[in-house]
């Protein structure tokens, strides 16, 4: 299985679909998928309240509904476009920022950086099924240029299950940023060489700019090893905040036809002025995959997460500091175009974030997923 970045996701997705045109005009596609499952804890049980990992889509109690994803898609010889629609509680949590009420710290305490005041933004149209939505431009055979909403390029794992080894999804790919609203050019340098560089939105408010502020995002690949950068003011309107600032880089390699190794590593930070410690988080994760046929294969994912600065993602020690451990083990079976995938995650966190069958703070969090993805 061969890597690849979030921004083309979709596009993967729409080349795999089946053509609707004449054969010599453009080729308009549909692809997508359709996937839900059924998730319980080990321990602590389910009789305390309802709880699970703190990262998104999988946390759903008992039998939980994912999403229906339908991706159109025009390709012509020198431009297209691509719509990606997605309905169900997956989908309407990938696209957060297209919902009425996002709340935007517009104050921090200088001491902690903790935010101390927030303003309510609405950014909200009718665009809150739109996982995607951009248009391109070909401008050579080595250029790609694109406007619109696209997913980020950031990161090893993306929105669609589909595309995913692991159903759940790991913290960076949680608290990092799910898509961008904004212009990019895509250069091949070389066959093994590529480039990008593009202006956005804030992350993730992706049907307009609400706070008049931008972001600048650049990425190198190299044999399959991607250096991603993104910086910009994401609040506009909080005089004591800086830019934020994330460094990831996603890799994956095939060590030989049936094992794989995948890596992701990434640093965000956001700079407060008067903060002792600037609100950031970091993590590393590896992939380890094992085809045993080419129906059945077996894959763990282990990641360490760690935060810094009072930001309320994982629980946090008097200093502002937090981590969490994550090991899941993922058995995809493939039966034509659906996927069964049995899953079992550990979770431990340096704070007791966790309630057990008595009521008591615990760290650790064990949990069994079992979700069918279907994807056409």
């Amino acid at each position: 299985m061969k890597l690849f970045t979030k921004l083309f996701a979709g596009a993967a997705l729409v080349a795999s679909s089946f053509a609707a045109t004449a054969q010599d005009g453009p080729e308009l596609t549909i692809s997508g998928s359709v996937d839900a499952y059924f998730r319980s804890n080990f321990s602590p049980t389910n009789n305390g309240p309802e709880q699970a990992p703190g990262t998104s889509f999988a946390n759903g109690n008992g039998f939980s509904l994912g999403m229906a994803n339908v991706v159109l898609g025009l390709e012509g010889e020198k431009s297209g476009f691509v719509a990606d629609l997605v309905f169900g509680p997956r989908g309407a949590d990938a696209v957060f920022g297209s919902q009425q009420g996002l709340s935007i710290p517009v104050a921090f305490d200088p001491a902690t950086g903790e935010p101390t005041e927030y303003e309510d933004v609405l950014i909200s149209g009718n665009s809150t099924i739109v996982n995607q939505l951009y248009a391109y431009w070909n401008v050579s055979d080595a250029a790609t240029l694109t406007i619109g909403n696209f997913n980020t390029f950031l990161g090893y794992e993306v929105i669609s299950p589909a595309a995913n080894f692991n159903y759940s999804t790991s913290y960076m790919f949680s608290y990092g940023p799910f898509s961008h609203s904004g212009l990019k050019l895509d250069y091949a340098i070389s066959d093994d060489v590529s480039a990008m560089i593009g202006v956005f939105n804030p992350t993730d408010m992706t049907e307009y700019n609400p706070v008049d502020t931008y972001t600048v995002g650049a990425q190198l690949g190299v044999g399959g090893v991607y250096l991603n950068l993104l910086y910009g003011d994401q609040t506009g309107s909080a005089d004591n905040v800086d830019a934020t600032f994330q460094v990831d880089l996603t890799a994956g390699w095939d060590l030989t036809d049936a094992f794989y190794f995948g890596l992701n590593t990434t640093y965000n930070t956001t700079s407060v002025e008067g903060a002792d410690d600037n609100p950031s988080f970091y993590g590393v994760a590896g992939y380890l995959q094992y085809a045993l046929s080419d129906a059945f294969s077996l894959g763990t994912r282990i990641e360490y997460f760690g935060t810094s600065g009072y930001i309320g993602i994982v629980g946090e020690d008097e200093d502002g500091k937090g981590s969490a451990l994550d090991i899941t083990v993922s058995a995809p079976y493939k039966v034509g175009d659906l996927t069964i995938i049995p899953e079992v995650r550990f979770d431990t966190n340096s704070e007791k974030d966790y309630i057990d069958g008595d009521g008591m703070p615990t760290e650790s969090l064990s949990s069994f997923t079992l979700a069918a993805v279907y994807a056409f």
